[in-house]
């Protein structure tokens, strides 16, 4: 029996395409502790299972559980700390469960179960070739403090204001920060230690 009732279409629908497995006689009354037996039947039935939102104590983790028990492969989309309709999921995710935010990721994960080539990655550009910058003189370095302060600043901002190479704004900031002249901020910023202009 279809459970719950509205889902009869569904039902139907499911058949024309796939198969309905049960482990109930037909006409059985669902019952609650039917449920984690019908969970097995779930995750024995795919290469693996995901878990897009579950609370601490959600059915999905039976699933989740019962998969990784028979070598199912677990995945889960992570939520907020804060949202308790995420705790399942996050939980699974400190246990090992893969961290799921696309449905590539999954395709990747099971494409050498099913002997099928993952989807192509695009190729990532070759890397500038930065030897042939020249290396930052001294007035380059001075370009680069004068656009520096005691106010964090965002390193595109010190590349836009000084016109220099990028290498060459990295070059100099590397040797003020081995000198001990530069402190680096959240977001890629950086400033001059103060009263060390």
């Amino acid at each position: 029996l279809p459970y719950p009732p509205e889902n009869a279409a569904l039902c139907e629908e499911i058949a024309e395409r796939g198969a309905i497995i049960s482990e109930m006689p037909f006409g059985w009354q669902p019952r609650a502790q039917d449920f984690p037996r019908r969970n097995r039947l779930v995750a024995g039935a795919a290469l693996g299972l995901v878990v897009v939102e579950a609370a601490q104590r959600s059915g999905s983790l039976i699933s989740a559980r019962l998969a990784g028990e028979i070598g199912r492969l677990v995945f889960a989309v992570p939520g907020s700390p804060l949202d308790p309709r995420a705790a399942g999921t996050n939980g699974l995710l400190k246990d090992g469960a893969t961290l799921v935010t696309e449905a590539s990721d999954i395709s990747r994960a099971i494409a050498p179960l099913t002997g099928l080539r993952a989807p192509a990655v695009p190729p990532f550009e070759d890397p500038p070739d930065f030897s042939v910058t020249p290396p930052p003189g001294e007035s380059d370095r001075a370009k680069v403090i004068e656009a520096l302060g005691p106010t964090p600043v965002p390193i595109d901002e010190i590349i836009r204001h000084t016109g220099l190479h990028p290498a060459q704004v990295f070059m100099v900031l590397l040797e003020l920060d081995l000198a001990g002249r530069l402190e680096r901020h959240a977001g890629g910023n950086v400033s001059l230690i103060f009263g060390q202009r």
